[in-house]
C-alpha cells in the first residue's frame, strides 16, 4: 500500500482526476481517497511508487509520499483548485 498526501486536492473533480491518472498507469490498482485529509492510498498491481507519483504530478498535483499509517480524517479546508 502506498499513501500520498496531496494538499492541492480539494474537491470531487480533483479526486476523479487523480483516480483516472493512477488508473492510466495501473488499470487494476485499488485507489482509496480521503478528501478531507488530502490523502490518496493506492494498492498497485503493476506500477511502483515513482510511476504513481509521476502520474499524479502530470495530472497537475503535488503528491508527497506518506511513510506510514492509514488514512486519517481531518478538518476540511479549502485550497487552490478549479473549485477553490
Amino acid at each position: 500500500m502506498i499513501t500520498f498526501e496531496v494538499k492541492d486536492m480539494t474537491c470531487g473533480h480533483c479526486v476523479s482526476t487523480i483516480t483516472k491518472a493512477v488508473r492510466a498507469v495501473d488499470k487494476e490498482a485499488t485507489v482509496r481517497i480521503e478528501l478531507q485529509s488530502h490523502q490518496v492510498q493506492i494498492e498497485p498491481t503493476e506500477a511502483d511508487a515513482d510511476e504513481l507519483r509521476d502520474a499524479i504530478q502530470e495530472a497537475g498535483y503535488t503528491p508527497v509520499v506518506v511513510t506510514n499509517g492509514p488514512l486519517k480524517p481531518e478538518k476540511a479546508s479549502r485550497g487552490g483548485c478549479c473549485c477553490g
